[in-house]
């Protein structure tokens, strides 16, 4: 059985929201939603927790949020350096945007040999979705097979308007063939599911992807060969970003890599607006009066 290590992507700030979200307490604990996912990941069987942060809030970031990692599992932090880059690629002056999502995950490299996991750091994910994502991970034997979790359409949707979601197509064995990005999703009147934008109407039991994924290291070597096509197209803009998504809808497409799609029936939620907080908050207070979260 393999070791398991779970990646999280902090170095965002939350410019919506308007503070530093991933350090937000909600809920009954007054915990981050970063706290619940430590819980979660641990409980699953994960040996190691690698935080992916910016060095500007390292120390606020690890007296909330590590040091309770720390008293739980193996415990590294990363860098997100604009000044370090996939196959050496020199720095842009005047550049302040992180690279995305794809260079987030690469920051990590040195401190990962192992299968691991990789999600948001500001999303609620899950008991179900960890555990599902770590026995994927644990008894992996194939360097280029990967693991997507989908979560049932109507598990992410929100209350107080349109969500974007990008719905999995799958092949007849449940491997990822291509994500239909829909931008404008919401419930409607009578009751379905619509895609505002493209008039498209959607299944409660579409699966979606929430940005929770279980890779190889082989993950890093992909994103090097990526990045070394996407940066001379894009370094003259200041905001370009290099995607987890398109880096594996790339692999997938040029037959390096396969992606498994796990169903969890865990249901997301997450704080991309201020107004979001009390329905989490609500949320949390419920796990509470159900008996889970009490020992966090």
């Amino acid at each position: 059985m393999n070791k398991t290590t779970l990646l999280v992507m902090a170095a965002g700030m939350g410019s919506r929201f308007g503070s530093l979200k991933q350090m937000t307490p909600l809920g009954p604990h007054q915990k981050a939603l970063l706290h619940y996912t430590v819980y979660d990941a641990v409980h699953a069987g994960f040996d190691k927790i690698v935080f992916v942060i910016r060095e500007s809030f390292a120390k606020e970031f690890k007296e909330f949020v590590g040091k309770y990692a720390e008293s739980m599992v193996e415990t590294v932090y990363c860098y997100q350096d604009m000044n370090r880059l996939p196959g050496g690629a020199a720095p842009i002056e005047g550049r302040e945007k992180p690279w995305g999502t794809a260079h987030a995950i690469w920051s990590a490299k040195d401190a990962i040999n192992e299968p691991f996991a990789a999600l948001n750091a500001d999303d609620f994910y899950g008991s179900d979705a960890f555990v599902k994502a770590h026995d994927f991970l644990a008894n992996l034997d194939c360097n280029n097979e990967f693991a997507l979790i989908g979560y049932r359409l109507a598990s992410t949707l929100s209350e107080n308007g349109t969500v974007s979601r990008g719905i999995c197509q799958m092949d007849a064995n449940g491997y990822l063939t291509d994500v239909n990005e829909c931008t404008k999703i919401a419930r409607q009147a009578d009751g379905t599911i619509k895609d505002e934008e493209q008039g498209l109407l959607l299944n409660d039991e579409d699966l979606v992807s929430m940005n929770f994924w279980g890779f190889t290291p082989f993950i890093f070597d992909e994103i090097e060969r990526q990045f070394a096509e996407f940066y001379p197209a894009n370094k003259d803009n200041l905001k370009s970003e290099i995607f987890i998504p398109k880096v594996v809808d790339a692999a997938i497409k040029a037959g390096v890599a396969k992606v498994k799609v796990i169903k969890t029936n865990a249901v997301w939620f997450g704080v991309t607006y201020k107004e979001d907080t009390p329905t989490v908050n609500a949320q949390l207070e419920a796990f509470s009066n159900e008996g889970k979260y009490l020992d966090l």
